[in-house]
């Protein structure tokens, strides 16, 4: 099956409907035309026939040669004055006298007026139609007729009246061709607008093909206009370049990630790859195989711990990563996460404030709630000015526990802070210390407390950067539950 374009599916459509209200508007004017001047001929003729029926009501009972030469000359006479045809018959039709628009008149002429013309008369007392009565030797004519009765009400003849009005045929034939000019003039007319208005519609929507095309040849740059005067379209053109927008920036992301990766992948593996062939040619003694051994482990946990983050931002992003909520005490975990961090923090000489409210229980999967600690707690440390401050706070707020996170340093550029939680994203501008890291660690964080039906949040001002979470608490346990460890 033949594929069309929506512009030529449109305008077939604009074509099919202008026709269709042309045609009826000129079959109903034609039809209203027609019907107007055949009721008023007919009323015409219908004072005619009555007038004529009158004559020869007045006639019966009369066996005057002079009377009735004069009532034929009288019937000729309005025949011809108002160029019409007259038949008077007998009450079954058969006609007795007849006047043409000549002026002529036969009597006895032996025509017969169609049947079904005489039994109209004979049911109602009148007729009238536009046909042939029977006697119409050319084409069908306006035609209208009526019984006459005696005193005593029964028919003894009729009178028919029939007239081809050149006139009226004349009128209304120059009326319906005029309607057709006009409406051919108006139809070509409405076709070009609507050929101009169907091409006006449609482009916006080749432009979007043509960038969609350049999206799949990997142009992600391209953009396509949002003011086209209709707001469907508008509506398209806006979301389209939003889409290119995201994948323009994903795209970029995606760069900087594998490079970050590359990287991050490439230093501790050249390291442990260094140290071992060291060990195993002699460089490295045998006195310091512990030393360098140590940092080979340590090397071999931070590739686990990238490994681990790519996975899980890749379950976050299929929606498997799967969570097994339970009552644990947040404050003891943050606790352990401090006292893990002690080296560092005396290295750098920082000032620790912790507020933790005590036996604070939260509903939550804690190995995946101990991470998102322990990842804030090692970004702040890391980016802490030497001698800086380094405060948490934890409490319970009606239903929530409220964690928070400040240190002192450089901070986070406005620019940079809404991307923060981004995956891929790395702020290396405004925290150039930033050296490791692939931009997964806070976009795991977000995606874990969203998880949890808790809300994050991050600012950066006066010299100090704030992270801040919500959790849902534990329910208070039941009376004579043993408390969980």
């Amino acid at each position: 099956m033949s594929r069309r374009s929506f512009f030529f599916k449109n305008y077939v459509a604009h074509v099919l409907l202008i026709v269709c209200a042309f045609a009826v508007a000129g079959g109903v004017f034609y039809y209203q035309m027609s019907m107007t001047a055949l009721a008023s001929k007919q009323a015409e003729l219908r004072t005619t026939v009555k007038s004529l029926a009158e004559q020869t009501q007045l006639l019966q009972g009369e066996d005057s040669d002079v009377f009735r030469q004069f009532y034929t000359l009288s019937i000729a006479r309005i025949a011809k004055e108002d160029a019409i045809r007259v038949w008077v018959t007998d009450a079954d039709g058969v006609v007795a006298l007849y006047a043409g628009p000549d002026g002529t008149a036969i009597t006895s002429p032996g025509a017969i007026i169609a049947p079904e013309a005489v039994q109209r008369v004979r049911d109602t007392g009148s007729y009238a139609e536009v046909g042939t009565m029977g006697v119409f030797s050319e084409t069908s004519g306006y035609a209208v007729g009526t019984g006459v009765a005696d005193s005593d009400g029964n028919l003894t003849a009729m009178v028919f009246v029939g007239t081809q009005d050149s006139a009226v045929a004349g009128a209304i034939r120059h009326s319906t061709q005029t309607l057709l000019l006009i409406l051919l003039i108006t139809l070509a007319a409405a076709l070009l607008l609507s050929f101009v208005i169907s091409q006006h519609m449609t482009r916006p929507l080749g432009v979007i093909a043509a960038a969609a095309k350049e999206f799949a040849a990997g142009n992600f740059e391209v953009r396509v206009p949002e003011d086209n005067r209709c707001y469907e379209i508008d509506e398209l053109a806006v979301s389209f370049n939003n889409m290119a927008r995201d994948l323009d920036q994903l795209e970029e992301l995606t760069r900087g990630f594998i490079g970050n990766v590359s990287h991050e992948f490439k230093t501790p593996m050249t390291t442990i790859g260094g140290f071992v062939d060291g060990m195993v040619d002699g460089t490295i003694p045998p006195d310091q195989h512990d030393k360098y051994l140590r940092i080979i482990a340590e090397e071999t946990r931070r590739l686990s711990r990238m490994v681990n983050r790519m996975l899980d931002a890749a379950k976050i992003q299929s929606g498997e990563l799967l969570l097994s909520p339970a009552p644990f005490d947040f404050s003891e975990m943050t606790s352990q996460i401090i006292l893990s961090f002690e080296q560092k923090i005396e290295k750098k000489g920082l000032e620790v404030d912790c507020d933790l409210e005590d036996r604070l229980n939260v509903m939550g999967d804690r190995d995946h709630l101990y991470r998102v600690v322990y990842n804030l707690v090692d970004n702040a440390v890391k980016f802490i000015d030497n001698g800086g401050r380094l405060t948490l706070r934890a409490r319970a707020e009606g239903k929530f526990c409220a964690f928070s996170i400040v240190n002192t340093g450089m901070g986070i550029s406005p620019e940079d802070l809404p991307h923060v939680f981004d995956r891929f994203y790395k702020a290396d501008r405004s925290r150039s210390m930033d050296k490791t890291g692939a931009g997964l660690g806070l976009y795991i964080v977000k995606n874990i407390i969203n998880l949890h039906g808790g809300e994050i949040s991050v600012r950066s001002d006066g010299g100090e950067t704030e992270f801040s979470f919500t959790l849902p608490l534990a329910p208070p346990p039941l009376p004579g539950a043993k408390p969980q460890s």
